[in-house]
């Protein structure tokens, strides 16, 4: 459903589920808003999905299913305010939907409409008020912001304090804020709460753990150790690249291992062909992460200049999506290779909110 998987056992299955209920109903709502699902989490063809869901719309006006999927489709176009409107309206019809509202809030996450996005987390808290994820979510809002790791750091002490259990769904981002505050035993901690999960999902980019081990090993100045993570993260991710070759997000997470490996060549070559895979004209949110992610991939193999000009053009938003954050830029070890360069600085201070940039005349 979310995506991360688009091999080809699992999009025949998809297939297969669609034709059995256009043969059981063929001109039913209910299956052309299954189709539009399909053509638009499986093959992409966002005109095709939105002509079908019209077509849904006829049996179906107030499905508030029609009006969530229209806006993953619009904002995947570029069209984010549209596609927050449709979202908002789903929200409208089904307003205990936890799952759409979260989806609202991430939209007004990506376009940075931060004090909308909080006040969505927080109406989410009252329909689910001890979910460990969302309250770790709330706070992360103030990391993207403001680039604070308080309001994070505090919530996850609340949440361990109910026992190491409580922390799993959110062990991700404990390991984030770990790692944002260089505090590399806590991240080690967070690893180990994350078990064989991966250490960090962005969308549809996954790093399993063995890249956190990397990670952690790296701030820690142990290269030894890091250069042994990384090799084996490669080894995982070479499978999961073979088994979805035409996928862009598994192929710009190689380049990105590679990049740790030093190995220059073929991590900038894997990271241009994860773009030609999925460019911003044909994905909005994932083709723009791809291109950051690109930018990280040349910094880390001493491309100062493709970093740079990648991660200004993000800046500026492609389709009113942002992917590279105040609070990731500024704080996290990803980009440390660009820190102490003007130009990287400059698009740092161009991304903080504006009482910061006030604050700091």
């Amino acid at each position: 459903m979310l995506g991360y998987d688009h091999t080809p056992a699992r999009l025949a299955l998809a297939e297969a589920a669609l034709q059995a209920a256009t043969r059981l109903r063929p001109d039913a709502g209910e299956t052309h808003l299954a189709r539009a699902g399909y053509l638009y989490r499986c093959l992409r063809d966002y005109n095709g999905a939105l002509t079908e869901l019209e077509v849904a719309r006829r049996s179906l006006p107030n499905d508030p299913r029609l009006f969530e999927l229209s806006g993953y489709i619009l904002r995947r176009r570029g069209q984010q305010e549209e596609g927050a409107r449709n979202l908002e309206r789903a929200v409208e019809l089904d307003p205990r939907n936890v799952f759409t509202l979260q989806q609202l809030a991430l939209s007004y996450d990506y376009m940075r409409r931060y004090p909308e996005n909080a006040a969505v987390l927080d109406r989410v808290l009252t329909i689910i008020p001890n979910d460990a994820a969302t309250k770790v979510v709330r706070a992360l809002v103030d990391f993207d912001w403001k680039a604070e790791t308080r309001p994070l750091h505090e919530t996850i002490d609340s949440i361990l304090a109910a026992g190491p259990a409580a922390i799993s769904d959110a062990a991700g981002d404990w390991f984030l804020c770990a790692l944002a505050e260089r505090d590399p035993k806590t991240a080690e901690r967070a690893l180990v709460a994350l078990g064989d999960n991966p250490c960090w999902i962005d969308t549809s980019v996954l790093l399993s753990r063995s890249f956190g081990e990397g990670l952690v090993a790296r701030v820690r100045k142990d290269e030894a150790k890091a250069h042994a993570a990384f090799t084996k993260a490669r080894l995982e991710q070479e499978k999961i690249v073979q088994a979805q070759p035409d996928h862009g997000p598994p192929l710009c997470v190689l380049g990105l291992i590679d990049a740790a490996l030093g190995r220059k060549e073929e991590a900038l070559r894997e990271g241009r062909r994860a773009i030609e895979l999925l460019p911003v004209e044909k994905d909005s949110v994932t083709g723009s992460q791809m291109l950051v992610y690109f930018a990280m991939i040349a910094a880390w193999v001493g491309d100062k200049d493709t970093a740079l000009q990648y991660l200004a053009a993000n800046a500026q938003s492609f389709g009113g999506y942002f992917v590279a954050t105040y609070g990731m830029l500024k704080l996290h070890p990803f980009w440390d290779p660009l820190r102490g360069d003007s130009r990287f600085e400059k698009i740092v201070a161009s991304l903080a909110p504006k009482e910061s940039a006030t604050a700091a005349k």
